[in-house]
């Protein structure tokens, strides 16, 4: 009953730091656009530079740490810091996140509400004592609330954190995230009222004929996806030789300046876009721009929509690597909608006769984009089909999403999220053996108890300060700088040990040799340790922390913790 209070807490609080989040940034957005944003200046070189330099001056004097991604840092806490989350993050998006926003940076505002709210529940984890594994679910809780306060879509947050954080689903974690997320929609509702993100309702149902073209937007969206994620990281590397975050800033502003300037509805987070998109106004939802005197012409508005699609993942990414705060949900989403209105024009005017709705291939579109491009299918299915208040969209939704997945996951096998934690085997997943493996920390299995020898030890020495005075029948040989240079078994110097003319003549660097494997602090993940184990053999490897010996880990002692972790995890 006390996880149920407090999921339920937690849901409320989330939803109100997502409350907090939009309210802020669209008090900055109006504030701006009443001055300068659509007046003849045009002022949008400016702008980015302004926020991403209130961002960096609050990093550099107030949080004096390397901004993380959101979702992912959650990620990593879960695996690596046991839930939790400094208190100084729930500050942080909060004032980063708006400034980015609102100044113009491409970027979304649900991870930041997702990492604020995920800050605010392993905190007050960390104040009631609760366990590792219910603060974990407070965590996802927290991740429900936001999601379910921002898009007023209960069922498609919980779905959310059970796909994005790998969260087992049983009766234990569904009712504490159904009422995160029954706590964060109401938090919306008591604060916003029915106002919602979308107001769309359904005009024209799906019909059998179109099926074909809704597999070729699933194809479309599988490769607008892959094109996403590529994008993202080839820009991220683009800007690793910019050591400096002042060079990052302006070079990264001025290319966003840019991109505004030609298209407008890269500014912010874009939901007007997609308003606008919905409601078969292409005009309102391109807004003013240099081309609006060839408007008249479809295939111009084509290229500009397909233009939005081709640079929302070049705008977003170059906020990120210029030091914004922010998250790629709603990226994610403008440039989905964007490729299913192309998609539907494209039909509609390819003058075959053939006739699609424009709106529901736009919804559509951000179902696909999403499936493919966080790898959460379930997700985009139930969040449009509460977006639009109902199931009559369900097959069209389950065709594309199904095929952008199925097709993004072959190609990509790592989310935006997860790629670099899974690089580092940080990232938990719902395979149970990994996700023990991930739990599990190598600083509590090292074993210290051994005593070390030199080369240049005499065999007597080594029999008198070490094997006299250990347990242990292993012996690290390590120099002078304490560099692990071979080991030495008792099995070694059995036969030796009794022949009392051999101790100060003969050197223990007679008898060493190289260990089988080597274990190295901070490199290998549990799943690499466990694999050496199992490759080498061996019942006993060495552990190199810094290029120093660190002392050694047995495989008695790795499988034990190992069966410990597994009773916790699943119990």
């Amino acid at each position: 009953m006390f996880i149920y209070i407090l999921s339920i807490l937690v849901g409320f609080l989330a939803g109100l730091a997502s409350v907090t989040l939009k309210n802020i940034t669209y008090f900055i957005e109006s504030s701006l656009e009443g001055g300068i944003i659509f007046s003849r200046n045009q002022l949008y070189f400016i702008l980015p530079i302004a926020g991403l330099t209130l961002v960096y001056l609050y990093v550099k004097f107030v949080h004096k740490q390397k901004l993380q991604h959101a979702v992912s840092s959650i990620l990593f806490s879960l695996s690596k810091k046991k839930g939790v989350i400094p208190r100084k993050q729930i500050l942080t998006q909060l004032v980063a996140a708006p400034l980015t926003v609102g100044f113009g940076g491409s970027v979304g505002l649900l991870g930041p509400a997702v990492a604020t709210g995920a800050a605010i529940s392993s905190n007050l984890g960390q104040l009631f004592h609760v366990t590792v594994k219910t603060r974990s679910l407070l965590i996802a809780c927290a991740s429900a609330g936001a999601i379910a306060s921002i898009f007023q879509s209960p069922i498609a947050a919980i779905i959310f954190a059970v796909e994005v954080f790998s969260l087992d689903l049983t009766m234990i974690s569904m009712l504490p995230l159904l009422l995160a997320s029954i706590s964060g929609v109401l938090t919306s509702y008591f604060f916003l009222g029915n106002e919602s993100l979308f107001n769309f309702t359904i005009t024209e149902e799906f019909e059998i004929k179109d099926t074909l073209f809704y597999i070729a937007l699933g194809v479309g969206t599988a490769v607008a996806s892959i094109y996403f994620t590529k994008m993202y990281f080839g820009i991220i590397k683009l800007f690793k030789p910019l050591k400096s975050p002042k060079y990052r800033l302006l070079v990264g502003g001025l290319a966003i300046g840019t991109m505004l300037y030609f298209i407008p509805p890269l500014y912010g987070e874009g939901f007007g876009f997609i308003n606008h998109l919905l409601d078969g106004n292409h005009l309102k939802a391109l807004g003013t721009t240099p081309f609006d005197m060839y408007l008249d012409n479809i295939w111009v508005v084509i290229a500009l929509l397909f233009g939005i699609t081709i640079f929302k993942a070049v705008a977003m990414t170059t906020t990120f690597a210029a030091g914004g705060a922010g998250g790629i949900f709603i990226p994610t989403m403008v440039m989905g909608s964007a490729l299913g209105n192309v998609v539907a024009k494209l039909i509609n005017h390819i003058g075959l006769g053939f006739s699609v709705s424009e709106s529901n291939f736009t919804l559509i579109g951000m179902a696909g984009l999403i499936a493919g491009v966080l790898h959460a299918p379930l997700t985009a299915i139930f969040l449009i089909a509460e977006i639009t208040g109902g199931y009559a969209l369900f097959v069209p939704l389950m065709i594309t999403a199904s095929i952008s997945y199925l097709i993004t996951k072959n190609a990509v096998d790592h989310t935006i999220y997860t790629r670099e934690l899974a690089e580092r085997g940080d990232l938990l997943t719902h395979d149970k053996d990994k996700a023990v493996l991930t739990l599990m920390q190598l600083d509590d299995i090292i074993e210290k108890n051994f005593r070390p020898v030199t080369p240049e030890t005499t065999l007597g020495d080594m029999l008198h300060e070490a094997v006299a005075k250990s347990t242990r029948n292993i012996f690290p040989v390590v120099d002078e700088n304490r560099s692990l240079v071979g080991i030495i078994l008792l099995d070694d110097i059995r036969e030796f040990m009794f022949d009392t003319r051999l101790y100060g003549t003969t050197k223990v660097k007679t008898f060493m040799h190289n260990a089988p494997e080597h274990i190295f602090y901070g490199k290998d993940s549990m799943q690499k340790v466990m694999r050496k184990f199992q490759d080498s053999g061996a019942w006993n490897l060495p552990v190199v922390k810094n290029g120093k010996y660190e002392g050694f880990v047995s495989k008695s002692k790795l499988l034990t913790a190992y069966r410990r972790e597994l009773i916790n995890f699943t119990k």
